[in-house]
């Protein structure tokens, strides 16, 4: 499946200049169409403020909101206008409570959702509630980018993370496209006792399955020398000089419709490449 339909989502108007310097060139080498939703947040919740002052201040924080909306928006029509590729913008205001399910019913008429990445310093709240949505709920792969990396649509080196997971399975078919372009990819397993049922070839059907799609793979066998197996994937994504890591997003439902996995959300947090996801 190629992707010709890419969504991306921008709240603050910091991320316009690295994002759509990212997404940009991505749709032009797909020759895909860009859309772009420019939200604008209103966090607060009612009765937070002492009364009678909640009316008002609901005012002042929707004007921000829209404030910051329009703001993104300006700033994205700037740097699309610039561009050769089809694009459509809309600028948005919601509240927090609403975010979820607004972005799920963009993505899942997208065929990849690219994101900044959601954790770091001066990051909202709403950072990883807009990537979450988009994968649980509007079941669309995303890539979360990382600072100062680009995203080329023809990655040359691709690591994928495999555990056997149906997560991980979901995203490596979903990355297909990518994954097929590679001159390398890397299919990369952690302790490999732990999952069981190819324990004696570990990766050896999914090296096959992709073989047979024209993808150039091998499997690298890794033992857990460090605490989290997160870390021992991203030292080997930097000690292959990866351009892109393919994993599965794990989530975990029991504070909120969905929510970040420990594992998805360490990777997140250290990322220093792009991160393809899938659930």
């Amino acid at each position: 499946m190629a992707y010709k339909t890419i969504l991306t989502i921008l709240t603050d108007p910091k991320e316009v200049a690295g994002v759509l310097g990212a997404a940009v060139p991505f749709a032009a080498g797909c020759g895909a169409h860009l859309d772009v939703l420019c939200l604008g947040i209103d966090r607060t919740q009612t009765g937070y403020y002492f009364a009678g002052a909640t009316a008002l201040m609901h005012e002042e924080t929707i004007a921000q909101a829209q404030a910051e909306a329009t703001e993104v928006e300006a700033a994205a029509r700037d740097a699309l206008g610039r561009s050769d590729i089809s694009w459509g913008i809309d600028a948005l205001v919601a509240q927090s409570a609403s975010v979820a399910g607004l972005v799920a019913r963009r993505a899942r008429f997208a065929d990849l959702v690219i994101l900044p990445k959601p954790y770091g310093e001066g990051q909202y709240a709403d950072a990883p509630v807009v990537v979450e949505a988009a994968m649980f709920q509007g079941h669309a792969p995303v890539v979360v980018l990382a600072e100062g990396k680009r995203l080329d649509p023809a990655p040359k080196k691709i690591v994928v993370a495999w555990n056997e997971s149906n997560e991980a399975m979901a995203s490596i078919r979903r990355a297909l496209p990518m994954l097929q372009s590679a001159d390398a990819v890397t299919v990369c397993i952690v302790a490999p006792e732990r999952h069981g049922s190819d324990a004696a070839d570990p990766g050896a059907e999914l090296s096959r399955m992709l073989s047979r799609h024209g993808v150039k793979v091998e499997v690298t066998i890794l033992a857990q020398t460090l605490p989290r197996v997160s870390e021992v994937i991203a030292r080997h994504v930097a000690d292959t000089d990866a351009d892109l890591l393919v994993m599965g997003a794990y989530g975990h439902s029991r504070f909120r419709e969905a929510i970040l996995g420990g594992a998805t959300r360490n990777m997140l947090e250290h990322a220093q490449v792009p991160v393809f996801m899938a659930h």
